[in-house]
């Protein structure tokens, strides 16, 4: 059994058996630990009944395995614990729940899920249906000031991205408030006025509905909603889960939407909110409590990041902590002492000086304390000069060279070290990860996807789009380029299968044969030529021997790919990747690609290679989540990569920690303040106003769900509300970067592309108050 020595904040958690407990922890106070101790207790003391076991609620799929693993260290023997215990995401608990009893909620025995690759090519074409069906729908909300070659620059260029994205906002929101097509369609039709922005998502949304049910499926929202009509609606069904589940332990709490919260409510045996019947929590001997809501709530509103256009919010744990029992967590032994200083005083300043009073409430206590003496995890040991803000106005591209060469400088002396660069956004971190390879320097990516995930799928997506179109040069020329991606590509390892005898094909000779290749007139003389026609013999006296043998040999492989392209598209690209790949993780990420590529064959019966090859190419371009061969399958350790830089965003970094920290772009763009001349990344410059079309849209759907007449909405008031949430947001999301530091942390912006961009406000207090 792990030894376990609980700080004071855990040792009254322990002390707990039955009844609703709210738990706020700081960053690395052990939340994790901790409910898997408590898991652990409960099973121990023996409460349990035949057929009952603690649920565990997570966010994520990687910390169900840390959970469980950690639950088994517990006991002697892990058969102690078998059957006494579930951990489950919210999403595999409502699918569990659904699927006992479908019929009851509409669906079929044999009812399918479609994932988020899936659900997305689903609402996209229901979006592009719209908007080649209603070409003229923006025209209200366009500036009016653009003219003609902007306006028709947006419509083509911005309005299917925009529309997309509404769409996602508009249908996910739809379904937490459990509207469905048919009741929002009842509530517009009585409407006492226009609501244009519901009318659009309401389009959208019954043209997604209807193609999920022609394919018998749902998504994981719909798991959510129907989950939780089938609690309300079936009271025997409840009862049993009831029993099953007599205590519940939710972690993460502070991302918990109000659809989950009245799940695990009902779950638990109560209303969310329950302080006058709530058990006493903290007796020494007590049993279960069921029927009465046994329920802990554990997470930190002040690390709530992922809220915007969702139901999620942090004041939905801050509430239950105020109504319920609540015990707070403030030790943690992560960071050294300046770095806990400083993440305190960002909950201070925010707190007393934001110059905006309504964002005010974004960050709140409890203040992270350094963990008791004799703590088997203590705080590294305090070093202020560790702690550097970087005043310098910086270009996009000065501040990456900046950074880079910080490490270059730090790493050499320190590879017994963890070390990340934190960024806003994915396609900044791939600025970094080309920078550090352009320096020698080695490094881990932890983004949408990494750069031999987007290298492999941007491979085979040339060759497919070749493949799809082979009357074109150009495109020809692309599937050489992969054919010798060893000279033209970007590659951890050197790729030589296809390397003439010496050893190369020589870059020369190369760049020779892609050139010609773009310049063939006809490209099937080349291919497949006839005798009075044949592209290559004219050139056997004119050219080297080298380039025609080089030709030759290209001309092979074309032509058992063409030959290929009647096979399953799965077997298409396995076929493909084994001619231009030979390492062991190109070849295992296009077995992955593979079923990626047949799922969507499947799903689309009507789609041809066009449409398959852009499937690759949204994970070429980093615009799509692609779970390569990566430790995010099971959880990140940033242990398991010391002297190597982790580059990842500041969201993905949630619940990890490093050593040394570079937080990058701390401006007013990727951090703005609720200034006047701050810059918001939601509001499109092609827009009226600066209008936020998604947040306009919840608000007149707001405006919808209310019975009051000073409910009604207002045009511009929801973009205004969103900016303060935003602003809300990202100082929670500075604070999660803080803390991610163990002891070093730097501190950088820049001036954005146009130059224009300041340092955030927040940053700077906090730059001021180190400085003095």
């Amino acid at each position: 059994m792990q030894p376990f020595t609980p700080r004071p904040s855990q040792e009254k958690i322990l002390r707990y058996t039955g009844g609703r407990l709210g738990i706020a922890a700081v960053p690395g106070a052990g939340k994790t630990h901790i409910l898997s101790a408590l898991a652990a207790q409960i099973i121990h003391s023996g409460v349990l009944q035949n057929e009952q076991e603690v649920l565990i609620v997570t966010l994520v799929n990687s910390a169900v395995d840390n959970f469980e693993t950690r639950i088994k260290r517990f006991f002697d023997n892990p058969l102690q614990a078998l059957y006494k215990y579930r951990v489950r995401t919210l999403h595999a608990l409502a699918h569990e729940i659904v699927r006992e009893k479908p019929s009851r909620v509409g669906l079929e025995e044999k009812f399918s899920i479609v994932d988020d690759r899936e659900a997305n090519s689903i609402r996209h074409e229901s979006a592009m249906a719209f908007l080649s069906a209603n070409p003229d729908f923006f025209d209200a909300y366009l500036d009016p000031q653009m003219d003609a070659s902007k306006r028709d620059w947006a419509r083509k260029k911005h309005l299917p991205d925009l529309l997309d994205s509404f769409a996602n906002v508009f249908i996910r929101s739809a379904k937490d408030r459990r509207l469905t097509p048919e009741s929002l369609r009842a509530r517009l039709d009585s409407s006492p006025a226009p609501l244009p922005l519901v009318e659009l998502g309401w389009s959208i949304y019954a043209d997604y509905q209807r193609a999920l049910a022609y394919r018998g499926a749902v998504d994981f929202d719909d798991l959510i909603r129907l989950a939780l009509m089938l609690l309300e609606n079936d009271a025997e069904f409840l009862e049993r889960l009831q029993y099953r589940y007599p205590y519940i332990l939710e972690d993460e709490a502070q991302d918990s939407s109000r659809t989950q919260e009245r799940i695990l409510s009902l779950l638990s045996g109560g209303p969310p909110s329950s302080l006058r019947d709530a058990p006493p929590i903290f007796t020494e001997n007590g049993g279960s409590q069921r029927g009465v809501g046994n329920w802990v709530r554990v997470g930190d509103p002040n690390q709530a990041i992922f809220e915007t256009f969702t139901t999620a919010s942090p004041e939905l744990l801050r509430a239950f902590i105020r109504e319920n029992p609540h015990v707070d967590m403030p030790e943690s032994g992560r960071s050294q002492p300046s770095v806990i200083a400083l993440a305190n005083q960002l909950i201070a300043w925010v707190m007393n000086a934001h110059p905006v009073p309504e964002v005010r409430d974004a960050l709140q206590p409890p203040y992270i304390q350094p963990v008791p003496a004799g703590d088997p995890q203590p705080n590294p040991p305090e070093d202020a000069a560790a702690i550097k803000f970087i005043a310098t106005k910086f270009s996009p591209e000065d501040e990456v060279e900046a950074v880079v060469k910080s490490i270059a400088k730090w790493l050499p002396d320190n590879m017994d070290k963890t070390v990340a660069v934190l960024t806003p956004r994915n396609n900044r971190g791939v600025d970094v990860t080309n920078a550090l390879r352009a320096k020698g320097i080695e490094f881990i990516e932890f983004l949408n996807s990494t750069t031999d995930t987007r290298a492999a799928a941007g491979s085979l997506s040339y060759l497919l789009a070749y493949l799809s179109e082979p009357s074109s040069a150009n495109k020809l020329a692309k599937a050489y380029q992969v054919y010798r991606r060893d000279i033209f590509g970007t590659k951890s390892k050197a790729d030589s299968s296809n390397a003439s005898d010496d050893g190369t094909a020589g870059r020369a000779v190369a760049e020779q044969v892609h050139a010609m290749l773009r310049k063939v007139g006809e490209v099937e003389s080349f291919v497949s030529p006839r005798e009075d026609s044949d592209w290559l013999s004219t050139l056997q006296e004119s050219e080297a021997e080298p380039v025609i043998n080089e030709l030759n040999k290209f001309r092979v492989h074309i032509r058992r790919w063409l030959d290929a392209v009647t096979l399953p598209v799965d077997q298409l690209v396995l076929t493909l990747a084994q001619d231009v790949f030979t390492d062991a993780v190109d070849l295992a990420l296009a077995h992955k690609l593979a079923l990626v590529m047949r799922k969507a064959a499947d799903d689309h019966a009507g789609w041809r290679l066009p449409e398959l090859t852009a499937e690759l190419a949204v994970i070429a371009k980093n615009e799509r989540r692609f779970i390569g061969f990566s430790a995010d399958d099971s959880g990140f350790n940033p242990e398991a990569h010391k002297g190597k830089v982790v580059v990842t965003t500041m969201h993905k970094a949630k619940g990890l920690e490093w050593d040394r920290v570079y937080l990058m772009s701390a401006n007013n763009y990727d951090f703005p303040s609720g200034q006047g001349y701050d810059q918001y990344i939601s509001e499109k410059w092609f827009l009226r106003n600066k209008m936020n079309l998604e947040a306009e849209a919840l608000a007149q759907l707001t405006a919808l769900e209310s019975n009051g007449e000073f409910d009604w909405y207002e045009e511009g008031a929801a973009t205004s509300k969103s900016r303060m949430d935003y602003v809300r947001e990202r100082l929670r999301l500075l604070y999660v970067g803080i803390t991610r530091a163990k002891r070093d942390l730097i501190v950088t912006w820049n001036s954005g592309r146009q130059g224009d961009a300041t340092p955030n406000l927040a940053v700077e207090a906090l730059r001021g108050w180190w400085e003095k």
